[in-house]
């Protein structure tokens, strides 16, 4: 006899859909796959004999051929236990229950238990896209299945449920998935707080805007004056994410297979250690993956000692910090993942780390010059704002901080000032960082001595033609910060204090 069933297998942040046909003939016991299956489809074979087996069901002693359609398509995963098992049920008639309207999920172990399969909020997505009514998933898969609305869930933890509930002897419920009110983030109590940092104002206002508008800032200075720490401390200020973005970043986190069973809640702050590669930043593999870059998506992206990195992996931030995304081109096709994060770099001044600073610097002239050219024309055009940490004096590091603003208090305005943007362009999602050109004719709000003052600045600083939009950019989220409507010369005149300073490689070399 004849069945059919559903699936869906991961491809990127969507899902394709599997159409899993089973024929049960006469014949010497065997079961056959065809459809361009990978091994670990093929292994289901003794996956799935075993969990019968276990599960006290039924397993038919006759010949198996299973169709995995569209048969040109390569198949990957174990996503694909569930559908075949209720394939070879419904083609032995031990269940007669129409299943048209259903996807099956999941991965069967050998004690007919269902495991976990990644990326499953995708492919929750990609079912109720195409019109299905039933999602069957593994019980672990439950909590980050139920961020998708409009759809039903079944959580099923064994074979037998499911056999049982086809079959008509013991249904299993379906699960409305969880309101975005009822995910709260928590604030992570191990996070740096802002009032630890003593001294450098001026970054920290820095960071401040950054936050608030979604700017790329790179933080330079001697070592030990505290770049990292403020880098650590920024993602206490970021506001809590939206039921949006924590169903994006879940579905991220699923997709490497290092979280399957519960819910993103906090943004992600990922920080690569500079010998990473170009690969492990943009994601790729046999089986594609996402990298550092989209995993930071709707976080931070830290890169420590940035001009250490490889060339090839500073490079690879060019289309992301442009376009927000990556896409990975492979033989098989193109998958493009989301890559929307908050870059923050920091590097030293030279390699040795003391030029310009009061202790002596070993580098010879040439190298101070190279390792200043390590960051391209290109990517420091993308980055925001340009910060010089300098070091503190001794005698304030054990002074009393408490009169400063904690991390607290600069999260509450970096959320006001997010709400004034959400009201602006009629988006939950979209920040100053993201404005395009059109936008910023429409919504800049240049104050007319504010206009002659970034003109002038751009005259006479040579400032390019992105570096101008980018500071108006800036400009905006302080005048969002400061809750004023337009654009005012002071916006503008700290704005400008943010851009790149220009080292002069002649002195350098004299």
């Amino acid at each position: 006899m004849h069945a059919k069933t559903h699936s869906i297998i991961s491809h990127g942040m969507n899902g394709i859909t599997i159409v899993v046909e089973c024929v049960v003939t006469k014949g010497l016991p065997a079961m056959i796959i065809v459809g361009i299956a990978n091994k670990a489809v093929d292994e289901s074979r003794e996956r799935i004999r075993s969990a019968f087996a276990n599960s006290m069901v039924a397993f038919p002693k006759k010949r198996i051929t299973i169709n995995l359609a569209p048969g040109d398509m390569p198949k990957h995963g174990t996503n694909l236990d569930l559908a075949i098992a209720v394939a070879i049920l419904s083609a032995t008639e031990q269940i007669r229950t129409n299943v048209d309207d259903s996807v099956f999920i999941g991965e069967l172990g050998l004690s007919g238990e269902l495991r976990p399969v990644h990326g499953i909020v995708g492919i929750v997505l990609q079912a109720r896209k195409l019109g299905f009514k039933k999602c069957f998933i593994p019980s672990l898969n439950l909590d980050q299945a139920s961020l998708v609305p409009n759809i039903e869930l079944y959580p099923v933890a064994t074979l037998q449920d499911i056999y049982n509930h086809l079959g008509g002897s013991n249904q299993l419920s379906p699960v409305r998935h969880i309101e975005p009110q009822a995910i709260v983030a928590p604030l992570d109590k191990s996070e740096v707080d802002m009032q630890e940092v003593i001294g450098h104002s001026i970054a920290k206002r820095a960071l401040e805007i950054a936050a608030a508008g979604g700017h790329n800032i790179l933080l330079s200075g001697p070592p030990g004056t505290g770049k990292s720490m403020l880098a650590k401390a920024f993602k206490g200020i970021l506001p809590p994410m939206s039921h949006e973005e924590m169903l994006e970043v879940t579905q991220l986190a699923s997709l490497t297979g290092s979280n399957n069973d519960t819910v993103v809640t906090e943004r992600p702050f990922r920080a690569p250690h500079h010998t990473a590669s170009d690969i492990s930043l943009i994601g790729g593999g046999q089986n594609p993956r996402p990298g550092e870059i989209s995993l930071s998506h709707q976080g931070v992206l830290f890169l420590d000692e940035f001009p250490e990195f490889s060339r090839a992996a500073i490079e690879s931030l060019r289309q992301p910090l442009e376009d927000r995304k990556i896409r990975i081109a492979r033989a098989s096709g193109t998958i493009e993942y989301p890559a929307h994060f908050i870059l923050i770099a920091t590097a030293n001044p030279c390699p040795c780390g003391y030029w310009g600073t009061t202790k002596e610097c070993v580098c010879m002239p040439y190298q101070i010059s190279n390792y200043q050219r390590k960051l391209s024309g290109p990517i420091t055009d993308r980055i925001d704002m340009f910060i010089e940490v300098e070091e503190i004096d001794h005698s304030r590091l054990l002074a009393d901080s408490s009169g400063t603003r904690d991390t607290t208090q600069i999260r509450l305005s970096v959320q006001k000032a997010r709400e004034i943007q959400c009201r602006r362009y009629g988006n939950q999602l979209a920040i100053n960082g993201d404005m395009s050109n059109k936008q910023i004719k429409k919504f800049a709000n240049l104050s007319v001595n504010a206009l002659e003052l970034i003109n002038l600045a751009g005259e006479k600083l040579h400032i390019s033609a992105r570096n101008y939009m980018h500071t108006v950019r800036v400009a905006r989220t302080i005048a969002d910060i400061e809750q004023s409507k337009a654009i005012e010369v002071q916006h503008i005149s700290e704005a400008l204090q943010y851009r790149r300073k220009q080292v002069a490689f002649d002195a350098i070399s004299t």
